[in-house]
């Protein structure tokens, strides 16, 4: 298509924009007239030429200035006498006040050569007075517009230093400063991960004693790089780190660093160790440094710059042409997958401590360390309690002893028994109970079944873990009852017939719905997903089928430490390979399935025994399960 022709008219003329500018110096100027109009008349009465000739005329003119535009005077007060024969004027009032002051008045000069005669006749004292234009100038025009010129200066340097204060203060860092012996935390108050903190104590003497390790030519670590899943206590061990070391400490997370104008970051990165050398030796502490630290080049759609050249500021600030005396950077994250290989190499991050769930001992000292202010009953057993807590993190166990003090407290005591710990722990990991959720009659039936399916087929495995509590009390979002299964110790491997069994005891439930009821019902849809799950992995990854071999074909797709569904894998094989292990995950289920219900057909006096005393009593710990199962036997 052609471009349109230019108009014959030729180009508009530009019109000006009245900008606020514009408004506002239109208001100064109206102000001023109004100003210069107003200030000479306040308290002066303006009288017309005959009036004050009227009034001369009378008697009642006095000490008169004269000048070349306008007569200013002061009016006599009239006798009482001839104010109150005026109409509508008041009577007067015997003993009244004193005289009234005379009244200034103004009027217009105009050309009369005998107001001197009339004047001097009537004794009247007058001045000429000669009329300055600068100070007539000064006094209505630029006085005023002096004014308001100081009030808007002020007003917009105020409003100009405001802002300027903030985009100043756009480019430093944010990172909080803890002085010496200010985190009130030492290793004493940090349990379960004690061979972190013997990496970290290396740390702690080098900061306290540097000459013992420099005499030997040592260098300390530049950087370390705590590592594991969320509510381990990264946070807590580099707060301890620096309360051992009694030295400055600087707090901060890798999203204060990234903003959406480029350049920012690195500028708050440069201000940042500006600051740590000033107080060296000190700690940097950045939490969650996944967020600035993400490898460069491999962002979904365009490479986000200034993530970038803040990452690429902190690697020059670690390990550049300058020497970062003093300062030791501590970072944490659950997702090293996704960092930069150059923030992870020796000369920056020189060494990575690993915080992972902590074992049965780590989970009884952390106990401990949270219920050092809690008063605890006699019958609080912290052994029994960490035994019943596989997989739990630091943070769940304190959440629970939390739990535990509060429902003590409503229940009015003066110290937190072992049935609130238990109840505690029952709710972090299942969810608190709803007994409002109201079910029917028949709906309850099969869930009782359905859970005393699970604990049969438990029980009644070898290599399954012991059943220690059933429950049809529905609890958390969804679950209208719940099994729970834990091991008597520590397992940190497992064989291919102890997955085999894990997959038959998911599988309990439905069978048992299926065995009584003659049908299945949508309650097994988590176990089903559990299930199928725990298959495709032992396909997959653990090697465990011989059709598909020992050849790995699908790898985690979340982060090593960020497991929200165990049973997302990211494909790594051909479609006639995922074609097998469908078809091989399909059998692995149905042989489970099967192998449930054979169990639980053969032992169906029992079944019917165990879902009767759990219709009665809604729940059944681990005692009284074995003894419903002991008296069949």
């Amino acid at each position: 298509m052609p471009p349109p022709e230019p108009s014959p008219k030729g180009p508009e003329p530009q019109r000006f924009a009245r900008g606020p500018w514009f408004w506002l110096l239109l208001m100064m100027l109206v102000l001023a007239l109004l100003w210069g109009g107003t200030l000479g008349s306040v308290g002066v009465r303006t009288l017309s030429y005959s009036e004050f000739k009227e009034h001369l005329a009378r008697d009642e003119v006095r000490e008169l200035q004269i000048d070349e535009v306008e007569i200013r005077g002061l009016l006599k007060p009239r006798e009482a006498g001839e104010r109150s024969g005026e109409e509508g004027a008041e009577p007067s009032v015997e003993g009244a006040a004193a005289e009234p002051a005379p009244t200034a008045f103004r009027t217009v000069r105009v050309e009369d050569p005998d107001l001197i005669e009339h004047l001097e006749a009537a004794g009247v004292e007058y001045t000429g007075v000669r009329s300055s234009p600068l100070s007539s100038v000064l006094l209505s025009w630029l006085l005023p517009l002096g004014v308001m010129i100081l009030l808007l200066s002020w007003v917009f340097r105020s409003a100009s230093g405001r802002v300027g204060t903030q985009a100043m203060g756009f480019g430093k860092s944010r990172a909080k400063l803890v002085p010496e012996k200010g985190t009130g935390v030492s290793f004493d108050d940090v349990a379960g991960c004690d061979e972190a903190k013997s990496d970290l104590r290396e740390m702690v003497e080098f900061l306290r004693n540097p000459q013992r390790f420099t005499a030997l030519g040592a260098r300390i670590p530049k950087g370390v790089l705590l590592l594991g899943p969320p509510g381990t206590g990264k946070t807590l061990l580099a707060r301890a780190v620096a309360g051992e070391a009694e030295v400055p400490f600087f707090s901060i997370s890798g999203s204060d660093f990234v903003e959406m104008f480029v350049g920012v970051g690195a500028a708050r990165v440069r201000d940042l160790f500006v600051q740590a050398k000033q107080k060296a030796p000190c700690i940097v502490f950045i939490d969650e440094i996944d967020a600035v630290g993400r490898q460069r080049g491999v962002s979904m759609g365009v490479v986000n710059d200034e993530r970038e050249q803040t990452l690429n500021q902190l690697l020059s600030e670690m390990d550049g042409f300058e020497v970062n005396s003093g300062v030791i950077l501590l970072a944490a994250t659950n997702r090293p997958e996704i960092l930069d290989r150059a923030l992870l190499r020796p000369g920056r991050f020189d060494r990575q401590v690993v915080l992972d769930a902590p074992d049965k001992q780590g989970r009884e000292a952390i106990l401990r360390v949270h219920a050092r202010d809690k008063p605890l009953a006699d019958d609080v057993d912290l052994t029994r309690v960490a035994r019943a807590t596989p997989g739990m993190s630091g943070a769940d166990l304190a959440n629970a002893l939390n739990e535990a003090a509060l429902a003590a407290a409503q229940g009015g005591q003066s110290r937190i028994t072992q049935m609130d710990i238990e109840q505690a722990v029952e709710r972090v990991m299942a969810g608190p109970e709803r007994r409002s959720r109201r079910l029917g009659e028949g709906e309850k039936r099969r869930v009782a079944f359905h859970e005393s399916g699970h604990a049969l087929v438990a029980a009644s495995c070898e290599h399954a873990d012991p059943v220690q509590k059933i429950s049809i009390v529905p609890r958390g979002r969804a679950a209208l009852g719940y099994t729970l299964t834990l091991p008597e110790e520590e397992q940190f491997l497992e064989t291919g017939p102890e997955l085999l069994e894990r997959l038959t005891v998911l599988m309990g439930g439905r069978a048992a719905e299926e065995v009584v009821l003659g049908e299945a019902s949508t309650g097994a849809q988590d176990d089903l997903q559990m299930a199928t799950a725990l298959a495709r992995q032992m396909v997959c990854r653990f090697g465990l089928s011989e059709r598909l071999g020992l050849a790995t074909c699908a790898r985690p797709a979340e982060g090593v430490y960020l497991r929200g569904n165990e049973g997302a894998l990211q494909r790594d094989c051909s479609e006639e390979t995922a074609r097998e292990i469908d078809e091989e995950v399909k059998r692995l289920l149905d042989e489970a399935h099967g192998r449930a219900k054979r169990i639980l057909v053969e032992r169906r006096a029992v079944l019917d025994a165990v879902a009767e005393a759990l219709l009665e009593r809604e729940t059944l710990n681990r005692e009284e399960f074995e003894r419903v199962v002991a008296g069949f036997e």
